[in-house]
């Protein structure tokens, strides 16, 4: 069974000695670059460094360890982890660095080569071996690799530290089989691997008991889970399940593809509001023609038919997406089947990103590569179609009252900030003020009724109903 730690938890697990952990490696510090697979990932490494008595302290100058849990969607990402390798070198001295995530799994050895400092190369398929890799570094030994994608596991380790108190992140598949052409994830995570319903929903009761409220269901493809027991769950039926765990108030999840998203997903959230009426569903492009140089698997029809769906639903759904700009070889007229596209849908919100070359990618040797500076531009124009998209969106709900979870407080504005259940941010105020009577007072994790009197592009604001 996975036991999952909260705060408190971790703490009296720090307090335990820990026999073996030498007096130079005793204070650990992690930096986390890119999605929340990354930062769950970084979760299960802070917990299994906590339970073998490591401390984790706020900036690397205090650390004996130093480590960079790294992305390697695009080239950016990539590239600030090597610049902060590159600013942190000179200040390494007796300290051990360790690169993990995709770029180590990417990059592999020759980042001992490029970053001569680094002592410890890993990707995240290798998590469940992090103590086997410790007692290799506290040995002294200062190239420790842990690469191998040969592997059945879903990288579940005995401690999770989680940093928030009332939201959990829970990994239900790792990997992925599609080949899309621009794409690393295959390459970094490995094929798909579904964990056994019966674990998955164990955690999520353990969760529950642990004070936690709302779930995230984790995947490259989450909906392209298949549960490898017995019980052979779809990802509809999993979803199904998790909404009648008693106890549990929210469950969202991340990321669907398109192509194993069937009807049946929107059916378990129009009949169960412990589903959150909120779908992350990528197009990455508006033209066909674009899809299939993608190797997305699915048509602009396909993804509408989908769109319709939700559209269709007796709940109001909230649907977001990611959009991919200057593809190779995107004409005028693709780009332009984008923008109708985003008019179409009426997305509540997209993630837009410009394309990266990724090395050992098809789309590398794909002719028409755009220019930095026309891709920027377009995606300029993407973000302020969208943006002119979730202004009227946004100011429908004025005068809705909407629950939401809160999840803490702005000094500067003097707001509360919450989430209602289609992830929109709502901003709003309420009497109590954190610390106000010298008590510390707070309300974050409940749930409040919110009467939303402002909207913005990207938010909402109003005032709790007391």
């Amino acid at each position: 069974m996975l036991l999952s730690w909260n705060y408190r938890q971790t703490e009296a697990i720090c307090t335990v000695p820990i026999m073996g952990v030498g007096p130079r490696m005793n204070k650990f510090y992690i930096e986390t670059f890119g999605c929340q697979m990354n930062v769950h990932d970084s979760e299960k490494v802070i917990g299994t460094l906590v339970g073998k008595g490591y401390s984790q302290v706020e900036t690397p100058d205090e650390a004996d360890l130093v480590l960079y849990n790294t992305c390697s969607i695009r080239d950016r990402a990539e590239q600030k982890v090597f610049n902060r390798l590159n600013d942190f070198k000179k200040r390494s001295k007796d300290k051990v660095i360790g690169v993990l995530g995709c770029v180590a799994q990417q990059e592999g050895e020759k980042i001992f080569d490029r970053a001569p400092y680094v002592s410890l190369v890993a990707g995240s398929a290798s998590y469940n071996q992090f103590p086997q890799m410790l007692v290799q570094l506290e040995a002294g030994n200062r190239r420790v690799t842990g690469l191998s994608l040969d592997t059945e596991d879903t990288f579940e380790v005995p401690y999770t530290r989680r940093d928030n108190p009332h939201k959990a992140f829970l990994t239900i598949i790792e990997g992925c089989n599609k080949s899309c052409a621009y794409c690393v994830v295959p390459m970094t995570r490995g094929p798909e691997r579904s964990r056994a319903s019966a674990g998955v929903l164990e955690e999520a009761r353990q969760l529950v008991l642990n004070g936690y409220s709302e779930i995230t269901l984790l995947g490259q493809n989450v909906n392209s889970y298949m549960d490898p027991s017995d019980a052979g769950l779809d990802f509809a039926k999993l979803l199904r399940r998790m909404g009648e765990v008693e106890g549990l108030k929210r469950v969202r999840f991340t990321t669907s593809h398109p192509r194993d998203f069937v009807k049946e997903i929107v059916d378990a959230v129009d009949e169960n509001p412990v589903l959150c009426n909120h779908i992350h569903l990528p197009v990455q492009s508006g033209s066909t023609t674009v899809l299939d140089r993608m190797q997305r698997l699915y048509t602009r029809d396909e993804y509408m038919r989908r769109i319709e769906w939700m559209k269709n639903a007796k709940r109001n759904i909230a649907i977001t997406s990611d959009i991919i700009v200057g593809f190779p070889g995107e004409t005028d007229e693709e780009f332009a089947q984008t923008l109708h596209l985003l008019d179409e849908v009426q997305y509540d919100a997209i993630f837009a990103f410009k394309y990266s070359q990724r090395p050992n990618t098809p789309a590398l040797q794909y002719k028409d590569h755009m220019s930095e500076e026309e891709k920027g531009s377009r995606l300029g124009v993407v973000q302020e179609h969208q943006r002119q998209i979730q202004i009227p969106r946004n100011a429908s709900y004025i005068g809705n009252v909407e629950e939401v979870i809160v999840d803490g407080y702005n000094k500067a504005t003097q707001q509360w900030l919450g989430k209602n259940t289609q992830n929109k941010t709502i901003s709003f105020s309420h009497p109590v003020i954190p610390g106000s009577g010298g008590d510390g007072s707070t309300i974050e994790g409940s749930y409040l009724k919110v009467r939303v009197t402002r909207s913005g592009p990207s938010s909402l604001g109003g005032e709790a109903v007391v």
